[in-house]
């Protein structure tokens, strides 16, 4: 994953700001290159690839805590004016050896010893990820957040207003049992100063508090208090929904807030068309908000109809394996169909294809000029007294009457190969129409 909107300095040693760069936290491009690697299915383990100092004397310097700083600062006689803020000594190190950091990409595993301090700063200044998964559980501690309420908890513990009041909450806990451990153990020393000496207190800090917890039992209910996650899909898609509408007119409101990511598996699930349509719609208005970006899956042609070219992503594997992401341009028709998308990918032929192509022609009023040349064969065609007669058409007019008149049982079926050549002609045709204009 890769950023380059970041911030313009960061917090990732107590208080003390410094920036991404001044840490050699970014790659040669200048971006922050976030890695996950998830092993035989297991915990991921991350990594951030950055152009960082190789050079023995000042390596690995994020992952050194304060004495080893001090001892390489006394060692090599550098001037460090406040020796008790790790940044500071990073710094002052690098600026020593600065005409020899033999910079070089490296990847620096922040998920292990103290550099997971580093990785849990980092994590406040990346975008909020929300995954909305189709449905798969029926239960009330459904992880794939069906209720949108369990996410509005998430968005709103980042806000920077609650997580100041929450830090103080925090803080004025932690003094109070300060208080009460140490009266405990100046009590335990009165009886035993051996124990009392073996023993301290261990409070977790604020920015390890799982607060969101406090609020996981919230739900939105109905009738005899029926909670969303025992509704029917259809219940729980349109809740979704309108969570996404309300989010659309929130955000572009609020304006300046905390950049989000929500990801849609299959929004079109138990959605009736209608549906479907103004779903697409809150998720354009809400991918315009700032700091938003909408990320979909569909099998759903209402919803490709309704995104632009520039939308859509065409997720593939190539002849030796590889995945590939491709983006969509316009090809012989003027707005995205997944039908000429599958075909274009996964040669993947429908009737509907057929249909899309040769309705396009005729409403550009091409289909006089699409007959020209071509060679005819007999259609017998059901008369409005009844009678049968045979009427001469060419291939894709073949093909079209029996998709359209499956009630005439009077033809030969077309072949798919038929159907192929006919596609390929009409695509052809509307391909050398556009470049004669």
């Amino acid at each position: 994953m890769l950023f380059d909107d970041l911030p313009a300095s960061v917090v990732i040693d107590s208080s003390y700001e410094t920036t991404l760069e001044g840490e050699y936290l970014l790659n040669s491009d200048g971006c922050l290159e976030v890695i996950k690697r998830y092993p035989n299915a297991g915990a991921a383990k991350v990594f951030v690839n950055a152009n960082h100092p190789n050079n023995s004397n000042c390596a690995d310097l994020l992952v050194k805590k304060n004495a080893e700083l001090k001892k390489i600062v006394k060692d090599n006689s550098i001037e460090c004016s406040n020796q008790s803020v790790n940044a500071e000594m990073r710094s002052a190190i690098w600026n020593h050896f600065a005409e020899d950091l033999q910079l070089g990409e490296i990847e620096l595993d922040v998920t292990k010893g103290d550099t997971k301090d580093i990785w849990e700063k980092l994590q406040t200044y990346l975008p909020l990820y929300t995954l909305f998964q189709s449905d798969r559980k029926n239960s009330d501690s459904d992880s794939e957040v069906q209720d949108p309420l369990k996410e509005a908890v998430k968005q709103i513990m980042a806000d920077a207003t609650i997580t100041a009041l929450l830090a103080d909450v925090a803080e004025r806990v932690e003094q109070r049992l300060i208080d009460v451990s140490n009266s405990t153990l100046e009590k335990l020393r009165e009886m035993n100063p051996e124990v009392a000496s073996s023993l301290k207190p261990i409070i977790p800090p604020a920015n390890a508090l799982k607060w969101a917890d406090v609020f996981k039992s919230v739900s939105i209910t109905g009738d005899e208090n029926i909670p969303i996650n025992k509704r029917g899909s259809g219940i729980k898609r349109l809740v979704l929904l309108n969570f996404f509408r309300a989010e659309a007119e929130r955000r572009q409101q609020q304006g300046n807030s905390r950049s989000i990511i929500y990801a849609i598996e299959e929004p079109e699930t138990s959605q009736h068309t209608d549906h479907q349509k103004m779903l697409i719609r809150a998720f354009k208005q809400l991918a315009s908000a700032a700091n938003t970006q909408v990320l979909l899956t569909t099998h759903s042609c209402t919803i490709v109809k309704g995104l632009n070219f520039d939308h859509l992503r065409l997720v593939s594997i190539d002849a030796v394996g590889s995945k590939c992401i491709e983006s969509i341009i316009p090809h012989q028709l003027p707005y995205p169909s997944l039908n000429e998308i599958n075909y274009i990918a996964f040669r993947d032929l429908t009737e509907e294809y057929h249909n899309e192509l040769y309705g396009y022609i005729e409403a550009e009023e091409l289909l006089g000029a699409y007959r020209l040349g071509k060679q005819t064969v007999t259609y017998n065609k059901i008369f409005r007294n009844g009678t049968v007669g045979p009427t001469p058409v060419i291939l894709t007019e073949y093909i079209r009457h029996q998709i359209h008149h499956p009630e005439n049982a009077n033809n030969i079926r077309y072949t798919f190969q038929q159907l192929t050549d006919s596609v390929d002609l009409m695509r052809g045709f509307i391909v050398a129409s556009r470049a004669s204009i």
